[in-house]
């Protein structure tokens, strides 16, 4: 038994001694470490709307709905939430629920011509352009008219409602999502 003790003695230093050399010195990770850093639990969080407000201009819009989600955890439904969300649901193409969720936000905060506006442009997807006209109209009077991508929303949901040769084909080119000065966003038709 003591020869079995003088080979391991030397043996557990050995490995002590390897181990000890992969060690970085501390819990934090080197700045030329190929692993992510530790977080950070004392600095602040990115708000989730802005984010997905980013995700959203780079086109990354299943990103943008998820990072929207999280927004709805923090904050609550509010009228800003659901209308990003009905914008990133519009952004791939599901419409039902973006249009369910663009109402609710008009149910939150009817005052907003700008989530009147994203209503109408939901309706002309999905070919619903005599509603959407109304609905626009609407916005455009709630703005005093002062939203020139209202406008040109309004104009061009007229315009598909007298000339029956404007195809669907067009519509759906036309329509792009614009980002506002307040942190919304419009979806704008440009005739």
């Amino acid at each position: 038994m003591s020869g079995l003790r003088k080979t391991s003695v030397p043996f557990a230093i050995a490995i002590a001694s390897l181990l000890t050399a992969c060690d970085t010195g501390g819990l934090g990770t080197p700045k030329d470490s190929p692993f992510a850093p530790d977080v950070d639990t004392r600095g602040e969080a990115v708000d989730p709307l802005l984010v997905g407000h980013r995700l959203m201009d780079a086109g990354e819009y299943e990103l943008a709905l998820k990072s929207y989600t999280r927004a709805a955890r923090f904050q609550g439904l509010t009228a800003d939430v659901l209308s990003s969300l009905a914008t990133a649901n519009l952004g791939l193409g599901r419409l039902g629920q973006a249009e369910t969720q663009i109402r609710q936000a008009i149910d939150v905060d009817e005052t907003r011509p700008e989530i009147w506006n994203n209503l109408g442009v939901i309706l002309m997807e999905r070919g619903k352009t005599a509603d959407a006209a109304q609905i626009f109209r609407k916005a455009f009077a709630m703005d005093n008219g002062e939203s020139v991508a209202i406008r040109d929303n309004l104009r061009l949901a007229l315009a598909k409602l007298e000339n029956s040769a404007y195809t669907d084909d067009q519509i759906d080119q036309e329509f792009k999502l614009v980002r506002t000065g307040n942190g919304g966003y419009f979806l704008t038709g440009e005739p």
